[in-house]
């Protein structure tokens, strides 16, 4: 079920939404980064349930468990296993919906490749097993915070109300992750109006990531942005991806899309921080467009197991708004995407001694940066 990602820093998820746990298995990190729970648990909570009236009700600590891959706090180089068990999980809420598809979600498309009817919760694809990327982002974020590499994200628009604003430190308190302050209320309004009419409201949740040298990435097949957008578009409810000026670069003339240079690089960032699939040093960018969630009380028109059209409106506990949760989501998809980008080979020749030796030195130069 493509449950693996990474050249270098790879990351495998397990569990799903109903079962006893989600987990992941991170490997390729260097020996010596100063690691614990708690600096997971930091990302985790950002994510977790039960938090607002604009998430979903479910009650889960998700607490995170280190199970292999420390040694007395730091990594020891083997694969770090990280376990998030399920503690509020109620299958009844989906009993009468286990032989009826729901609109937009993979229930039918899961039945027609694997054969399974839908599954509690969703499953292998419920939103619930984003928790696991969180915990891995968490980990790729301990690896590039002493580079002084930072991610964030925060909804830039829900529904149809855009920030005019862009307050960071504001986004992080409200319970919507919304960037504008004076348009907060309005946005709250909203998916509350929604939430009470049975109803979801999509949303644009905006990524920044700063402190990135110029030239990670590669040309070619493994351009930055097509990393980032694979890991972005791996997000379940994301329906489009722009970086930098993104769309309206598409109605512009060459001469006001191009970002004049300097010595030190780009002097403007109309290309989201990216150019010919490499950082350049500036803010990378990027805007995740977000649909509304599927999930809704509303009556809809599906098909039953058999084929019979039939109606259905769906129950249980579900998000009002992605925008709040999916926010860090999309900063561990990033996260995960540059780790993989710092631990790739140079692109420069750097000659050095064959053997033991390259490899202790190797080493030695990437615990001097981490510590």
């Amino acid at each position: 079920m493509g449950s693996m990602t990474g050249r270098f820093f790879r990351v495998a998820t397990f569990g799903e939404s109903h079962g006893p746990a989600l987990g992941v298995v991170v490997d390729g990190l260097p020996a010596g980064l100063p690691l614990s729970e708690a600096d997971v648990q930091k990302d985790l909570d950002r994510r977790r349930p039960g938090q607002s009236p604009f998430v979903s009700a479910r009650q889960e600590p998700d607490r995170c468990e280190i199970l292999s891959g420390l040694s007395e706090g730091l990594t020891n180089g083997a694969p770090l296993a990280l376990l998030i068990r399920n503690q509020d999980a109620r299958g009844g809420d989906y009993r009468t919906l286990a032989d009826r598809f729901r609109p937009g979600h993979a229930d039918w498309p899961f039945f027609v490749k694997y054969g399974l009817k839908p599954q509690p919760g969703g499953g292998r694809a419920s939103g619930r097993e984003t928790a696991a990327r969180v915990a891995a982002g968490a980990v790729a974020r301990a690896l590039l915070r002493p580079l002084g590499v930072e991610v964030r994200a925060a909804a830039a628009a829900v529904g149809p109300i855009q920030a005019q604003a862009r307050d960071w430190a504001f986004a992080e308190a409200d319970p919507l992750r919304y960037l504008d302050p004076a348009r907060a209320a309005e946005v709250a309004a909203l998916v509350q109006k929604a939430a009470r009419e049975g109803d979801s409201v999509g949303a644009v949740v905006e990524l920044r990531a700063e402190g990135l040298p110029p030239g990670w990435g590669d040309p070619v097949f493994d351009k930055l942005e097509a990393l980032l957008g694979g890991a972005f578009f791996s997000i379940g409810a994301v329906r489009a991806v722009e970086f930098g000026d993104g769309l309206e670069l598409a109605a512009a003339f060459g001469s006001q899309a191009n970002d004049p240079l300097g010595p030190e690089g780009p002097l403007s960032d109309r290309h989201g921080g990216v150019l010919g699939g490499l950082s350049t040093g500036r803010p990378l960018t990027a805007r995740l467009f977000v649909k509304p969630t599927p999930s809704i009380a509303k009556p809809q028109k599906t098909v039953d197991l058999d084929g019979r059209p039939t109606d259905i409106a769906v129950g249980g506990r579900h998000d009002p708004c992605l925008a709040p949760r999916l926010a860090p989501v999309a900063e561990a998809m990033a996260l995960m995407v540059l780790a993989d980008c710092r631990l790739a080979p140079p692109g420069k020749f750097q000659p050095q001694a064959g053997g033991r030796e390259a490899g202790d030195k190797l080493s030695g130069e990437i615990g001097k940066e981490i510590c």
